[in-house]
């Protein structure tokens, strides 16, 4: 029997073809909101130290640490409010914005709005 070889040049293309097909296969779409991030950061523009805390923190202001999937006190709290699990009204994510700060935190003895004053993030 004969064995059929193909030219070096043909079997790499081949196995850059297989690979980029694989890469495009395991392509992961991030699921954020981006429309929430950008709501909190126009809706504190005078708040330049909460600004740059969230800047840092990006997905934490919301979110825990080590899983995305995990929200904290503050997300939970303007869920709640904003009403649709993937709301793109900016005008009701505004809304619910300046609603959630009379919350109550996890800080005991301040709101939201009372952290987000003094310079820090509003979840635990």
């Amino acid at each position: 029997m004969k064995r059929s070889v193909l030219p070096v040049g043909v079997s790499m293309l081949a196995g850059a073809l297989l690979f980029g097909g694989l890469l495009l296969c395991e392509r992961q779409e991030a699921s954020g909101r981006p429309q929430y991030n950008k709501a909190f950061f126009e809706g504190y523009p005078d708040n330049k130290e909460a600004a740059a805390l969230a800047a840092n923190a990006k997905c934490t202001v919301c979110h825990g640490a080590t899983d995305k999937k995990v929200r904290n006190d503050y997300a939970a709290a303007l869920g709640k409010l904003v009403g649709a699990k993937n709301e793109k009204d900016e005008t009701k994510i505004k809304e619910a914005l300046k609603k959630v700060e009379g919350e109550k935190s996890g800080t005991e003895g301040k709101t939201f709005g009372d952290l987000l004053k003094d310079g820090k993030l509003p979840g635990k």
